[in-house]
């Protein structure tokens, strides 16, 4: 996986120690520095603040010295910084309704460890806990025990602020309770609970070039979702943290009824969930059995013209969206992704063909249209960026020398 880019707080005037500290470890953790020259450059701040938040960030064991950087004159050489591995780490799930993908990394984006887990969301809170908290022990039993935060990406509405589900269909057990901190009991660490096609988003964001405007992530798997990221690199949750819940957009001359108990919406006509139901005849707004859907899927995958012609007629859907929501955001560049994109060629094709069509000229001129840069690794590389912007925050840091200096 590339080098993520991880964005630092808002500098002002009066620059705070912690906010010096962190702005300057985020640079390092980007990559976008490894000297106190660059970090001059980068950061826009004069030499001898660098220099006092760089001590500091030696003085709580953030960064460590990794050589020097050989000079290209009669200078003398620079000394390379790097975080210190022992610093702290990040783990992080991203779960599917189905299974999950599970990875250790730390704050210098080295992969530790990894490994992907079967999962049931609709047998409850506990079980599917127990299974990640098993996961991580297992990640953290070959690694030292460091300073921890987990992120969690789950396929369903959450609340951002209280770290829980909210009303997710199918899924019993999970509305209100208290995800975040049920795991962060279980592993003795800060854990943040987002929305798995939010960090979906902000991965894809934080790799390659800057955004001009927003990047939009579309996932179609057994829902519909978007993510939405700002030209600034900032994830957009809304008010709620509800953002992109795009499977409920409405469809013209449809009545099926959704798992949101309202009729017509995209879910319920371009979703694999709506393709497999279709394919098996099942009624509309039921769960899909596991078996099903994994039929759909080798169907979808040896390529059978039964299965790529529902596909295309549901990118006809999903397109006509799409094109709806580039009047409403400009997105600079969308992304779609999730279990149908096995079938890339076709959606992307019918897609495309939809939006620039349908969608005003002065919105598409720039408009990229594209499949995941990072693959299936775009939920990961969102968390991992979330992780090391949260440990390394203001807040954390400073939390981290109060806790060192009352010891």
């Amino acid at each position: 996986m590339p080098i993520l880019k991880i964005s630092a707080p808002p500098l002002s005037a009066r620059i705070g120690s912690d906010v010096l500290s962190s702005t300057l470890a985020r640079i390092l953790a980007s990559g976008a520095a490894t000297t106190k020259p660059e970090l001059v450059r980068v950061s826009g701040l004069a030499r001898t603040t660098v220099d006092a938040g760089v001590r500091d960030l030696f003085d709580r064991g953030v960064v460590r010295a990794a050589g020097y950087q050989q000079s290209a004159g009669r200078g003398r050489a620079a000394e390379l910084l790097e975080l210190n591995p022992d610093y702290g780490s990040v783990l992080v799930a991203d779960c599917g309704r189905h299974s999950a993908t599970l990875a250790l990394v730390d704050f210098r984006q080295d992969r530790l460890g990894s490994l992907r887990i079967d999962v049931e969301f609709s047998d409850g809170p506990e079980v599917v806990l127990e299974s990640i908290v098993r996961g991580f022990r297992e990640l953290l039993a070959d690694s030292p025990r460091r300073r921890l935060v987990a992120v969690v990406g789950v396929p369903a509405p959450v609340d951002y602020h209280s770290g829980s589900f909210v009303r997710p269909p199918f899924m019993p057990g999970w509305d209100r309770f208290p995800v975040a901190r049920h795991l962060g009991e279980a592993l003795g660490c800060d854990v943040v609970l987002e929305n798995d096609v939010h960090l979906r988003a902000l991965g894809e964001a934080r790799v390659g070039p800057d955004l001009i405007g927003p990047l939009l992530y579309i996932k179609i798997g057994t829902g519909i979702g978007a993510g939405i990221v700002s030209s600034g690199g900032a994830l957009f949750r809304g008010a709620d943290g509800a953002t992109g819940e795009i499977g409920h957009l409405k469809v013209n001359n449809q009545d099926e009824l959704c798992v949101c108990g309202s009729r017509g919406c995209l879910e319920t006509v371009a979703s694999v969930g709506a393709l497999t139901r279709h394919m098996v005849g099942g009624a509309p707004a039921t769960a899909i059995l596991r078996e099903d859907r994994d039929l759909f899927i080798s169907r979808l995958e040896q390529g059978d013209p039964e299965v790529i012609a529902s596909v295309r007629l549901a990118a006809q859907y999903i397109g006509e969206a799409i094109a709806n929501l580039v009047h409403v955001l400009n997105p600079q560049r969308i992304v779609v992704g999730g279990t149908l994109a096995i079938a890339q060629d076709e959606l992307l094709a019918t897609i495309r063909s939809i939006v620039y069509q349908q969608a005003l000229p002065i919105s598409t001129r720039e408009l990229m249209l594209v499949g995941p840069a990072l693959g299936a690794d775009s939920g990961l590389a969102g968390g991992i960026v979330l992780g090391i912007e949260h440990a390394l925050s203001p807040e954390r840091l400073d939390g981290h020398a109060r806790d060192k200096s009352a010891r």
